[in-house]
């Protein structure tokens, strides 16, 4: 081993690598990672269990979950933001509680020093004492008056100073996990993906088909849902066949731009086709 190997780090500069070494092994700076195709759903798997979806159903947004699953969530968050809502009116109470007491306190300080400077008499005869204790008491040290023994620390944990955790103004809106915009049970779509094989009733194994061209549906394929009849087809079929007459044709219906919702797809392991680089933003060491 040469002397620049063992002495690789032992330069007066602090080099990139060395600042590198250090946020890895610290837990500090931004953390960039690929995603392989092992990490990425399947255009069929719901966005909350990323397994198969039994019952599949698609937001407005194109996001699609079991609905199991989504309406299990939505109760949940209504649940979660009742007992949010509750908590910030008990804080909320307290403060005015707080602020009203303070307000008949600083009323009948008020009173007092006005009742006392009416009716004071002043002595001719005040010793020494008297005038130093009125000095004292008058002061604005914070180490008079015994204030000295009471000042907080941060090294005496029972004398280190807390402050309370506020809660904020909750949010009374449940939202979609992925897109975060405002989701309700009602305006959930029921997905009908065409199965390959009718008999496969097992969701692992099921492969499914364009409803109207049978092409096999894969990671790979852009798909559209039909909100009239709840179809899965391609986007492929869709320019070429349904555009031209904008009739649903799986029950006839007229269709709109709005009844066209594209299906947010899983992911094909190819940079090319997807955002597979996660990253997880830590503190940043400046040195």
């Amino acid at each position: 081993m040469t002397r620049h190997a063992k002495n690789n780090t032992a330069s007066s500069v602090y080099s990139y690598h060395e600042r590198q070494r250090d946020n890895q092994s610290s837990g500090y700076g931004t953390q960039h990672k690929r995603l392989n195709k092992d990490s990425v759903k399947d255009f069929n798997a719901c966005n909350l269990s990323l397994q198969p979806c039994r019952n599949p159903v698609l937001t407005p947004d194109g996001y699609l979950y079991d609905k199991e699953a989504i309406l299990e969530y939505i109760i949940r968050q209504k649940a979660k933001i009742m007992r949010n809502i509750k908590r910030y009116e008990k804080e909320k109470q307290k403060d005015e509680q707080r602020l009203k007491e303070s307000m008949e306190k600083d009323d009948e300080t008020k009173t007092k020093k006005f009742s006392d400077h009416e009716t004071m008499k002043v002595l001719s005869g005040n010793n020494d004492d008297e005038q130093q204790q009125a000095s004292t008491s008058s002061s604005i040290s914070n180490m008079n008056n015994g204030n000295d023994k009471q000042l907080p620390s941060f090294w005496i944990p029972n004398l280190t100073p807390s402050t309370e955790d506020r809660t904020k103004k909750p949010d009374t809106i449940v939202r979609c996990p992925m897109s975060g915009k405002a989701l309700k049970s009602n305006r959930l779509i029921e997905v009908k993906f065409t199965p390959v094989d009718p008999k496969c009733i097992n969701p692992y194994r099921a492969t499914y088909k364009c409803a109207v061209s049978g092409d096999i549906l894969t990671n790979a394929s852009r798909c559209v849902v039909l909100k009239t009849s709840g179809s899965v087809v391609t986007e492929e079929c869709l320019e070429k066949i349904i555009k031209k007459d904008m009739i649903d044709p799986i029950n006839d219906k007229p269709l709109k731009e709005s009844d066209i919702i594209p299906l947010q797809r899983g992911g094909t392991g190819y940079s090319s086709a997807n955002e597979l680089e996660a990253k997880l933003h830590r503190p940043v060491m400046s040195a």
